[in-house]
């Protein structure tokens, strides 16, 4: 009866929210109930309640058959009867098992990342214009870019950047915008804050009765920065790409 209390909730679990991590050890499997998400925050120290991270405070051989690992098994094979010090061992060392299904899901977000700094970064030299996240990925998809999980989507996108370049996919070039934005001085006091989160470098402010700024932006927060004015100051401002400036930093990623 008491295998059967365990093993009710853990199926019940592990079709809504689970995440097997696995470890073999001494020729066995051992294997820990957790919760999706929760495995990484773990290992790199973001999350610190170990009751935040598993669905059921036990080591097993099977989760989804609910076999609890016994005590002579962990003394054996991790030469200990601490069932945390096990738990640990296997959070740390052992593997997170998922599913075809979530490791095409995980990939598709991971390309949509990459794709979404590349345009961020990004222009069209010939027109000065930003691409969409959606022209990225297609670019990908023509130079057959392989994700790697392991990796930020900063770093691949350094590599994206190069291939698209390489294979003359299509223009592409890392740069800032360099824009003058104008409007009326106390529209400027209203919206500025909202404003300078989107710029990444002010060249000059003026704040008299007709405000004026002329900065550098990444050129996917251009859209950002046009419909911030339109909305907010109706027909009164102005956004006007002045140039461009190439960018050849790598830390410009970071």
């Amino acid at each position: 009866m008491a295998g059967g209390k365990i093993f009710q909730p853990v199926t019940k679990i592990r079709l809504t929210n689970v995440s097997i991590v696995r470890l073999r050890k001494g020729g066995k499997r051992f294997e820990v109930a957790c919760y999706k998400n929760k495995v990484t925050e773990w290992r790199t120290g973001v999350e610190k309640d170990i009751d935040e991270v598993l669905q059921i405070h036990q080591v097993y051989m099977n989760v989804s058959k609910g076999q609890v690992a016994k005590t002579d098994e962990l003394r054996k094979c991790f030469n200990t009867e601490d069932v945390d010090d096990v738990i640990n061992e296997i959070l740390m060392k052992g593997e997170q098992q998922v599913s075809d299904k979530e490791r095409h899901h995980n990939l598709d977000n991971m390309l949509r990342d990459i794709a979404t700094v590349v345009a961020e970064k990004c222009v069209n030299p010939g027109s000065q214009q930003p691409y969409t996240v959606t022209m990225i990925e297609k670019a990908m998809a023509d130079i057959h870019y392989s994700v790697n999980q392991n990796r930020s989507a900063k770093q691949q996108a350094l590599d994206v950047i190069k291939m698209i370049q390489e294979q003359g996919t299509m223009p592409i070039a890392r740069a800032q915008m360099r824009i003058r934005v104008a409007m009326p001085g106390k529209d400027a006091k209203r919206i500025r804050d909202k404003l300078n989160a989107l710029v990444s470098t002010v060249e000059d402010e003026d704040r008299g009765e007709e405000y004026e700024l002329v900065c550098l932006i990444d050129p996917g927060q251009y859209r950002a920065i046009t419909e911030l004015i339109g909305s907010e100051v109706r027909g009164a401002g102005e956004v006007v790409v002045l140039n461009l400036r190439d960018t050849n930093d790598d830390s410009t990623f970071m």
